[in-house]
């Protein structure tokens, strides 16, 4: 991608003053170069810009350099940049890192949840700029190979922490959870959202017909449902005030965290990135989703419970350090709430996983993927072997379950 015109010493040194309340910076040179590779992220662009400047301090000039990511809404002009901008995502993303964030990062103290927030400018165009997380450390995972144990436990640990404290703010600050009432899976969401989903399972649908582990009739049932299973895994994860809730991700996947490692390469942190999908309501929404796009194959059949006790057991106890008055669900409540929303992880699968587990080589854009026309929706990802051997194992269990008769 190229660098927009906008995006020159000038505006860097706006929100540079900005975040640093210090009319003196002075930015002498800026490099900018692609932040994320093509399939690491779907619904913007990240720009990775270096800075040298200077500022006045007690009356010394003092030099320094700074790494800083410029998140905007998609550049080239179509049909999924106006989803974008009808969806509300970079607005969500605004409110969430200005002033949610920053109220659930100042009671954890001691676990930082996500980057911040440097500068905002909500239209002509969207921007959010935003600390790069990659000098502290912190990289992207593969997403091809899936997460190993390790690296899950820390996901669910950070997740649980997220979610523990997002109950806490909710406590004090009660008009949040009527902020992030939208997420991936709305009813409301713009038409082109929706039609991500159904031509996905469509595709899915053509793919299983050539698969004959499953063949003819899975692939009926799969085209069967395509046009209502958006609307029903919406139904299935709305708000339900009885029960335990909690400010979810709501698109909490291997590309939108990251991990830092020691010298002999054993994962020792977790962060999170992209908020732009952040929704109330059950905690099961996060794990559903996670667990059906970013463990390894073996690390879900084999650790899937153990992963949930550490979720719960980090979850009860850092709700109880913040002082919350809330009660955490029980591990049946939550197993109980995974069942009632296990359509969402379905979709998710049916339709997130293959970007996940697509070859680099063949990844492409929305644009691509998506075209102009329900025909022309060409996603690559559902040739790929990884993606065959891992849906014609869970398929069946689903088929079991009655999702496939919805």
């Amino acid at each position: 991608m190229e660098t927009p015109s906008w995006l020159d010493k000038e505006f860097v040194e706006r929100a540079l003053r900005y975040s640093e309340n210090d009319d003196t910076i002075r930015v002498n040179e800026i490099l900018t170069k692609p932040a994320t590779n093509k399939g690491d992220n779907y619904t913007s662009e990240m720009i990775r810009v270096s800075v040298n400047f200077h500022r006045n301090m007690n009356n010394k000039i003092i030099k320094e350099n700074r790494s800083i990511i410029v998140k905007l809404g998609l550049t080239a002009d179509g049909v999924h940049k106006d989803l974008i901008e009808q969806a509300g995502l970079f607005d969500t993303e605004i409110n969430f890192m200005t002033t949610t964030l920053k109220d659930m990062n100042s009671i954890l103290k001691d676990t930082k949840l996500g980057g911040n927030c440097l500068f905002t400018q909500r239209k002509d165009p969207s921007v959010l700029v935003i600390e790069d997380l990659a000098p502290l450390g912190f990289r992207m995972a593969d997403r091809q190979t899936g997460l190993d144990l390790e690296h899950c436990i820390l996901a669910m640990k950070g997740l649980a922490k997220f979610h523990a404290s997002s109950v806490a703010v909710c406590e004090k600050t009660p008009h949040y959870k009527d902020m992030y009432n939208k997420g991936i899976f709305n009813n409301d969401n713009p038409p082109e959202m929706t039609k991500f989903f159904t031509s996905g399972m469509k595709s899915l649908a053509k793919a299983v017909a050539t698969w004959p582990e499953l063949g003819e009739s899975y692939s009926k049932k799969l085209m069967n449902i395509s046009e209502i299973a958006y609307e029903k895994a919406s139904d299935c994860r709305k708000r339900n005030d009885n029960e335990f809730n909690v400010i979810n991700h709501g698109d909490f996947w291997v590309n939108n965290m990251l991990f830092k490692y020691d010298n002999k390469g054993k994962v020792i942190d977790h962060i999170f990135v992209d908020f732009q999908l952040c929704v109330y309501g059950s905690p099961a929404i996060d794990i559903n989703y996670f667990l059906n796009t970013s463990p390894s194959e073996s690390v879900l059949i084999n650790q899937k419970d153990k992963i949930i006790d550490i979720y719960l057991s980090e979850l009860t106890t850092t709700m109880k350090k913040l002082g919350c008055k809330s009660h955490p669900p029980t591990l049946t409540d939550l197993k109980k709430s995974m069942r009632q929303t296990e359509l969402y992880g379905f979709l998710s699968a049916c339709t997130v996983l293959p970007l996940v587990l697509v070859d680099k080589n063949d990844a492409q854009n929305l644009e691509e993927i998506m075209g102009q026309d329900d025909s022309a929706f060409n996603n690559k990802a559902y040739d790929g072997e990884a993606y065959k051997l891992t849906m014609t194992r869970r398929l069946p269990q689903w088929n079991a379950m009655g999702l496939l008769d919805l």
